[in-house]
């Protein structure tokens, strides 16, 4: 039997598939040794337009659970993600995310109520080893800094994903993703000021496009699609769609930038799609009566 509903995650799955291009437009549109700038007009410009549209302001303690999910989701993810982007190969950048489906499900069954399966746990496994063969047949230096930074962004967000199911959503995906953005943003800005400080040149007409593609496509839509997911879907669920990110930076990579597609990276491609078919084929996985008396307590609050 399919996912309860796959118009859902047809709908959610557009996001990974958006931000599994973040990876070649920051190699050919974005200036180079920015990964702070980049996140800070990723992710302030695309909260300020979203807000700008709803209208719609946090009340009540979604005035402190909107930073603590902006840092979460975008402020340390953004910087991190950035930071193996310009360190990493594109493909290995965009692979060692897999591993956050494996964080999400450890983290979600102890917070949110959904029971870690043996048939997820092995899907992980499936992915991660997918994301091996991607990695071990990618081309290019692997940079320790990089895969931390890969890493640390992957565990990060699982975190703010999982919270994100537990809180709920108290208003519509588009506001709540606003306050994230925005709050994301701001917290980065010092970050950056102190790190890199202002650009002394100005943006090149491509600088101009790789920002707005990222912040207007990569940014504002994919991550209110996402997290109305997150709402609709098992959370464990959704992380693996993630996968398909490093798939189309794979497919990405080949298509426009003449990059070999080696029989290894095919067959890592594949694992992941195996992978993701396991999880949305199960049954959906049920809960503790603990686990779902805690959750249910935790929102009627």
């Amino acid at each position: 039997m399919l996912s309860n509903n796959v118009r859902s995650v047809a709908i959610t799955a557009l996001a990974p598939l958006s931000w599994g291009t973040t990876y070649l437009v920051t190699s050919e549109l974005l200036p180079p040794g920015r990964p702070l700038l980049a996140a800070v007009l990723r992710a302030l410009p695309a909260g300020l337009l979203l807000l700008a549209l709803t209208r719609t302001l946090p009340r009540g303690a979604w005035w402190w659970k909107a930073p603590v999910l902006g840092v979460l989701n975008i402020g340390v993810f953004f910087a991190l993600l950035f930071a193996a982007a310009y360190r990493l190969p594109g493909g290995v950048a965009a692979t060692i995310g897999a591993v956050q489906p494996l964080i999400v499900a450890v983290l979600a069954s102890r917070l949110v109520g959904e029971a870690l399966t043996l048939r997820r746990v092995l899907a992980g496994v499936l992915g991660m080893t997918g994301v091996a063969l991607l990695v071990l047949q990618a081309t290019g230096r692997l940079d320790v800094i990089g895969i931390g930074a890969a890493l640390g962004g992957a565990a990060a967000m699982a975190a703010g994903t999982v919270l994100s199911k537990r809180w709920g959503q108290p208003a519509s995906a588009l506001a709540v993703t606003s306050w994230q953005l925005v709050s994301g943003g701001v917290l980065l800005i010092p970050v950056l000021l102190s790190v890199e400080g202002l650009p002394t040149q100005p943006l090149s007409s491509r600088n101009v496009a790789g920002f707005a593609y990222l912040a207007l496509i990569g940014t504002a839509l994919a991550y209110t699609l996402w997290f109305r997911g997150i709402q609709l879907l098992p959370v464990g669920s959704v992380a693996f769609l993630g996968l398909l990110s490093p798939v189309v930076a794979v497919l990405a990579g080949w298509v426009f930038l003449a990059q070999a597609l080696s029989w290894g990276q095919i067959l890592g491609t594949a694992t992941i799609l195996i992978s993701l078919t396991c999880v949305f084929t199960s049954p959906r996985p049920r809960s503790t009566d603990a686990e779902t008396r805690e959750f249910a307590q935790t929102h009627s609050a």
